[in-house]
């Protein structure tokens, strides 16, 4: 069943497509995968999807009464709120009570490795802001989960903490968009996925259809061989 469908997708600036006639779904409980270099329009994409940026052409359609998290590419956060603060502030947006925001807060934080400390945001290092926003991303229990570079800024352990943690909610049934360059995450973890080079898509890839060919191959092979 699908949880999203996407039609026609087109966004241009100053006469120039950043994503041109886009079309794909996503289906309830995949891991779906933006696979692309940079510039070839996964972000601008998956801000049409979120209504953060307008569509000049297409559509998009949500499966009915879904929630859904969005961890950014360059995460912000006010700087002068402690991890626990940024979280109670966006749990309050998303009309959380009070008595069940403390327990969710206090085991998001642990759950992406993040202590309680009252440290302020301006403190974190890049990577601790990546793991916040992650945490941000699950405040209520989204259906939808959409995750741009959601290991930029993360040394090695750090990333393979967050793929393991991606991995565990692909097996709770959440459906999830990742945008990632680092490609064997997404080969490992990913379900299907379309490339796209330009704002177009230049080819599908599905986990069962290429078993054995590594999706770093396909990539090259495909972005390799397409003229801009």
């Amino acid at each position: 069943m699908k949880i999203l469908e996407c039609n026609n997708l087109t966004k241009c600036y100053h006469k120039k497509c950043i994503v041109n006639n886009l079309s794909f779904h996503v289906n309830r409980g995949e891991v779906f995968a933006f696979i692309g270099s940079n510039g070839a329009g996964k972000t601008t994409t998956i801000k049409m999807i979120l209504g953060l940026v307008e569509i000049d052409g297409g559509e998009v359609k949500f499966a009915e009464q879904i929630r859904v998290g969005y961890s950014p590419e360059t995460p912000y956060f006010l700087p002068f709120l402690s991890g626990y603060e940024v979280l109670d502030y966006y749990a309050g947006l998303q009309r959380i009570s009070k008595r069940e925001r403390r327990a969710e807060i206090s085991n998001l934080l642990d759950t992406v490795g993040l202590e309680n400390t009252g440290t302020k945001v301006k403190n974190y290092s890049k990577g601790m802001i990546q793991r916040l926003a992650f945490a941000q991303s699950l405040l209520g229990s989204p259906d939808l989960l959409i995750l741009d570079e959601p290991t930029a800024g993360l040394d090695a352990l750090g990333r393979v903490e967050i793929m393991e943690l991606i991995e565990k909610l692909k097996k709770s049934g959440r459906t999830i968009i990742i945008n990632s360059h680092i490609l064997n995450d997404m080969e490992r973890i990913c379900d299907r996925g379309i490339l796209i080079k330009s704002g177009v898509q230049i080819g599908t890839w599905n986990k069962t259809d290429y078993n054995g060919i590594s999706l770093e191959k396909i990539f090259i092979d495909l972005v390799g061989g397409m003229k801009e």
